[in-house]
């Protein structure tokens, strides 16, 4: 039995080949998958499901940046792991988007602030630390303004609140990289990342919050908003493991491909369509 091998994915050279059209092949996916999963059109799922795509291809395989260039894993020994740029930032999805041409698509989580602004940021909370004193605050009861005010500036005469990041053992470190960049909002990624790369658009969401239906709704239609008034022809995914989020956003809209993420079976909810891919479908 021939012995496997771990590589990095930037370490791995393609074979020579034609380029193929992975978001048109995505699109088709997408489209494929719509007449038989309930997590793209809220259809039944049976066993007409197929593996290939419409033109009876088989599926491709679609790269997509996690957070940009990769999450900053800041308690890991391996700086690799810790990341060279911070995470969902315009840096990252660029360096992303020209560094690893294999890259089609770039992820990113999107909050919407207290004063209705979609905002790219992974964590429920902000962490800081002003004489000597750490404190955290929702993002989503932050104000756009004071949002972006943490952590490195656009503007060179503007001084950023340190900005630290509470792990899940409970340690908070400084959130510190190689290369800076500042916080961003969903409207800034449409003109400032390069046009080569797609969106999967992950609608972020604390799982300690209970969320009504007019709630998600005023937040999916911030977001919306943004991304009808500024995607043009850029080819978007929506994804969330929230999954009243998934099925409303749905509902709001049938230009987009909506797909459900799930944990399920590494840990426990509330919530028991999130425990496993059959309570899922």
């Amino acid at each position: 039995m021939a012995m496997l091998k771990a590589a990095r994915a930037t370490d791995v050279v393609p074979p020579a080949m034609p380029e193929p059209d992975i978001a048109a092949d995505l699109d088709g996916l997408a489209a494929s998958a719509a007449s038989s999963c309930s997590c793209i059109r809220g259809t039944t799922c049976g066993a007409e499901a197929t593996t290939t795509t419409a033109e009876g291809r088989q599926p491709p395989l679609v790269v997509i940046g996690h957070r940009g260039k990769g999450m900053n894993a800041l308690a890991s020994p391996d700086p690799r792991l810790r990341g060279d740029v911070r995470e969902n930032t315009l840096r990252a999805f660029n360096d992303a988007a020209t560094s690893h041409p294999a890259v089609a698509y770039v992820e990113f989580d999107v909050q919407v602030t207290k004063d209705g602004c979609p905002v790219i940021f992974h964590d429920n909370f902000t962490y800081t630390q002003q004489e000597g004193e750490i404190s955290g605050k929702r993002v989503t009861d932050l104000d756009l303004d004071e949002f972006l005010s943490y952590g490195p500036q656009r503007e060179q005469r503007k001084v950023g609140k340190p900005l630290l990041r509470k792990l899940k053992d409970g340690r908070i470190l400084k959130w510190d990289v190689r290369s800076e960049d500042a916080l961003c909002t969903l409207r800034e990624v449409f003109p400032g990342v390069h046009r080569r790369v797609s969106f999967n658009v992950e609608l972020k969401f604390d799982d300690d919050l209970v969320y009504t239906k007019e709630r998600l709704t005023c937040i999916l239609q911030a977001v919306l908003k943004v991304v009808f008034e500024h995607a043009d022809d850029r080819p978007i995914i929506f994804s969330s493991f929230q999954p009243d989020a998934a099925q409303l956003i749905r509902k709001l809209q049938d230009k987009y491909p909506v797909f459900f993420l799930t944990n399920g079976g590494t840990q426990v909810y509330a919530d028991p369509r999130r425990n496993s891919l059959e309570e899922a479908v």
